[in-house]
């Protein structure tokens, strides 16, 4: 077998997002056992804007991602549990309790020019024993130069590698490879990268992030995750075996946990509608797209038209109580 491609599942994280954040403990055990079971290295859980994401905000979790940690690390044997924070959103005091409570990998998120907020928060991680990555969210908003300036502050504080993350499903493929290749070039920790598929080019680009030298590559079962979904984590098991790449993932047992476990508790399976296309074509954050069918639908407005304007005005994560400001501006203008 050729090269090690690390996949970090974010079923039970990202996914959430798609759950509208209503996973149980009974749901995280069994997806986390069974992913575990087939050999998925890392398993990300927490709100899907990660710990402390819960609130009116950004959605409330039907169980505190706290409790879904423990449930999951109670049953996993090989495989190691992580978390996502953002500093704004998650705490150093949720990232601590979430350490006590299972999790050994944490992944610091800031949007793509903001990496020296995150500074405190991955010294403690580190300090904490953490595996920690640096990541950096809607990296089609930056030009190469400026995601590597970004990423050499994660590295310089001590993160073990740096994930780029398309936020919106924006990129091609080639600028996958242009965004990789150049902290590949200039940096001396691994990268990793996380796709959306508004555009349908979630596996394409993850297969160019490690063409271009990505060790680390998100994936969800049955593609999972806001927006239109993240990059399908069996079907692209299945793309890099043929291609002679080692995950030491089983595919048929991963195959089996995407339909036997997950599929019977989706409440809505990732699919590129009119909307989920317009987040990528605009590049607008994935995670607005069912905020903006709320505000769609209590001012009459067509979620896409929304949508459109929010990447109009160059909106990010955390904006999400703008949402329907914006589609109040828009009702108002067409009356």
């Amino acid at each position: 077998m050729g090269k090690k491609i690390h996949i970090i599942d974010t079923t039970l994280r990202d996914g959430s997002h798609a759950m509208s954040h209503s996973y149980n403990t009974e749901q995280a055990e069994k997806i986390a056992k069974g992913l575990d079971e087939a050999g998925v290295p890392i398993i990300e859980i927490s709100h899907g804007d990660g710990l402390g994401g819960s609130s009116l905000n950004y959605g409330m979790s039907k169980v505190r991602d706290i409790t879904l940690i423990q449930a999951a690390a109670n049953v996993v044997k090989k495989a190691k549990i992580g978390a996502l924070l953002i500093p704004g959103i998650g705490t150093i005091e949720d990232l601590k309790e979430a350490y006590h409570n299972g999790i050994s990998v944490v992944r610091i998120a800031t949007h793509v020019t903001e990496g020296n907020i995150a500074v405190q928060h991955i010294q403690a991680a580190k300090a904490m024993g953490l595996f920690t990555s640096g990541f950096l969210m809607m990296v089609h908003r930056a030009a190469p130069e400026k995601i590597l300036e970004q990423a050499e502050i994660f590295a310089e504080c001590g993160a073990d590698y740096i994930n780029l993350a398309d936020s919106a499903g924006s990129l091609t493929p080639d600028e996958v490879r242009e965004r990789v290749s150049i902290l590949k070039e200039h940096l001396h920790i691994p990268v990793g990268f996380h796709a959306h598929n508004n555009l349908g080019l979630a596996a394409a680009n993850s297969i160019a992030a490690v063409e271009a030298g990505a060790d680390y590559i998100d994936a969800t079962c049955r593609g999972i995750g806001a927006g239109a979904g993240n990059c399908q984590e069996e079907v692209f098991v299945a793309i890099l075996e043929k291609m002679g790449y080692e995950t030491g993932i089983s595919l048929e047992a991963v195959m089996d946990v995407a339909e036997d476990i997950l599929e019977p508790v989706m409440i809505q399976k990732p699919v590129i509608d009119n909307a989920s296309l317009m987040l990528g074509y605009a590049g607008v954050y994935s995670s607005f797209l069912l905020h903006g069918k709320r505000a769609a639908e209590r001012f009459g407005l067509k979620t896409k038209d929304i949508l459109l304007e929010l990447g109009k005005r160059k909106m990010v994560g955390g904006q999400e109580d703008m949402i329907m400001d914006v589609a109040y501006q828009m009702s108002a203008c067409r009356k």
